[in-house]
């Protein structure tokens, strides 16, 4: 079994990306007291997250330029703890804090067909209480990384490789 996290007054949560477009592998990353944690996602869930997280901020009162914090670059990480299968947010009004819940994806072994019968998992989960000023960071880097990955066809939408792609409107 997985071990869970709990991060109540974490230094930061970045997102980041290694590898090359279209083989990149996404991760949030935690730093909290001297230690740093990664857990593996992808990149649609990125993507959701920072439009779920920008969505409340709007509906939440505004920044104070004091309480900005310059957007943050995940280091490469050594290892993920686990990889995050779903995401929950709320909004702690008496904190003025969100709270990001992430939790374990199951492993399945495609090779066993009994897994159903025999499923017993109890997922990890990370709890992270951040701040409207560290949602703000999260999201700009966010955004920045999923739109840097490989562009899309103007034909079909689909992404390309740097050598192109066989695209279905052209056959």
């Amino acid at each position: 079994m997985s071990e869970s996290w709990e991060f109540t007054e974490p230094d930061s949560i970045v997102p980041g990306v290694f590898g090359e477009p279209g083989r990149r592998t996404f991760f949030i990353q935690v730093q909290e007291g001297g230690r740093i944690v990664s857990f593996k996602m992808e990149k649609q869930q990125v993507a959701a997250l920072c439009e779920y997280l920008e969505g409340i901020l709007t509906d939440l009162p505004a920044i104070h330029p004091g309480q900005f914090i310059a957007p943050l670059s995940a280091e490469s990480p050594e290892e993920m703890q686990w990889i995050v299968g779903g995401l929950a947010v709320a909004y702690e009004e008496d904190d003025d804090r969100l709270m990001i819940v992430a939790e374990e994806m199951p492993d399945i072994d495609d090779e066993d067909d009994d897994f159903i019968e025999d499923f017993d998992f109890d997922p990890a989960t990370a709890r992270i209480r951040i701040t409207r000023a560290q949602v703000a960071a999260f999201i700009a880097v966010g955004n920045d990384i999923v739109r840097a990955g490989r562009p899309a066809c103007r034909l079909c939408g689909r992404p390309m490789d740097p050598g192109g792609h066989p695209c279905p409107r052209l056959n």
